[in-house]
């Protein structure tokens, strides 16, 4: 890790997401959004389902679907660890849209398995990001 970064890795069940060297990380907990800098105080916090967000020193801007999870900073080191995770630019945002209006009626109405409702954050999580990552590029261009 280059000095003055810090060095992010995104985790999920089935793999890793994206790890780089970063100036700043953005996630939601279940206490609200929370930025990570270098020299950060160690933390964990519980994670909810987002659009986290890692800064490179080049200004590029990641976006990365997390459907909830954990986040532990310790020495500049940053890891994100949830049971799904996807680079937002591979989610398809239309699509996501449609299958979480589909299934919103049914979780609100405590119909659902367990199975479902990770489904359905798991749906929550790519709107959020694909939204993110959409706004973002609109504004670069």
């Amino acid at each position: 890790m280059a000095s003055g970064l810090l060095s992010v890795k995104f985790v999920a069940t089935d793999g890793l997401v994206w790890q780089g060297d970063a100036v700043s990380v953005l996630v939601r907990t279940v206490e609200g959004d929370i930025g990570i800098l270098v020299g950060h105080e160690p933390l964990m916090a519980a994670l909810v389902p987002h659009g986290a967000e890692a800064v490179t020193p080049d200004g590029v801007r990641h976006v990365i679907a997390i459907d909830s999870g954990f986040i532990s900073v310790f020495n500049d080191h940053v890891s994100v660890l949830s049971a799904y995770g996807e680079l937002a630019d591979e989610i398809s945002l239309d699509e996501a849209q449609i299958e979480l209006a589909a299934m919103h009626s049914k979780v609100q109405s405590a119909e659902v398995t367990e199975r479902e409702l990770r489904q359905y954050r798991r749906l929550q999580s790519q709107v959020k990001a694909g939204e993110k990552y959409r706004e973002l590029a609109k504004n670069t261009h």
